[in-house]
This record gives C-alpha cells, sequence and structure tokens, in this order.
C-alpha cells in the first residue's frame, strides 16, 4: 500500500513538472509517399498554421440494399509539404481500430495498392495516450 503512494506521489510530481516544462504536442503530420506510411497527431494538425495540414480515420455504416450493413473504413491525410493519402478498407478489424480512434489521437495509418488503383488500408494504429500537453 505504502508502494502504490510512493509510486502516484511521483507520477503526480512527474506530471507537473512537465506541464510547467512547456511541452508541446511533438508529432506534426507526415505523409509518407514512398514507404506508404502517414503519422501525425490529430491536434497538432487541427492547430497547425497550414490550412491544408490534416490527418484523420472515419467509418461509414452503409446500408447494402438487402437488410445488411457494410461498415466501410477510411483514413487520410496531408502534410506541410503537399504529399496527400486517401485509403479505405472493408476490413472489420481495421473498422474497429479506426472507430476507436479519438479526436486527440496519434494516428499511424498503412496502405497498399490493391491492384485496380485504389489505395487499400492495411495498418491502423492509435495511441491516446500523452502527457504532451497542446500548446496554448
Amino acid at each position: 500500500m505504502q508502494a502504490s503512494k510512493i509510486l502516484t506521489i511521483a507520477a503526480l510530481t512527474l506530471m507537473s513538472s512537465i506541464a510547467l516544462a512547456g511541452l508541446v504536442q511533438p508529432a506534426p503530420v507526415d505523409v509518407d509517399l514512398v514507404n506508404q506510411a502517414a503519422l501525425g497527431d490529430m491536434y497538432t494538425a487541427r492547430t497547425a498554421d497550414e490550412d491544408n495540414v490534416f490527418i484523420g480515420c472515419g467509418v461509414r455504416n452503409i446500408d447494402d440494399g438487402a437488410g445488411g450493413i457494410l461498415n466501410y473504413g477510411f483514413c487520410q491525410a496531408e502534410d506541410a509539404e503537399g504529399d496527400h493519402v486517401f485509403c479505405s478498407t472493408y476490413n472489420s478489424a481495421l473498422v474497429d481500430a479506426i472507430a476507436s480512434t479519438s479526436d486527440y489521437a496519434f494516428l499511424t495509418f498503412r496502405w497498399a495498392d490493391d491492384g485496380a488503383g485504389n489505395l487499400e488500408c492495411t495498418y491502423v494504429g492509435s495511441s491516446t495516450q500523452s502527457f504532451y500537453l497542446p500548446k496554448k
């Protein structure tokens, strides 16, 4: 019990010192067209000086016309250099990963050409755990 109190106090002390240090969100959006990967912090993208910088994923539920629902996921990003990507997927595991992201997530996604000229999302990862604070 005493050890958990000490750890809690240490964690709170660390968090308050970080807040005073003025750290900001660390990850601007980066779209790597060669390695087919995009990453970035969604909060940083929303507060970027460049209007065209963004990153995000979403899910659409589409009536299939036969009484069922298709779950369709997509991710898109554009960085400060103007590199842009949009990928989509019907893969249920990826759609679930997309659905679990939050407005303040650090987001990573990868894609591959599906052979018909469309980009298929192949990986989606996000993290909502960060001790960095938004720049005020």
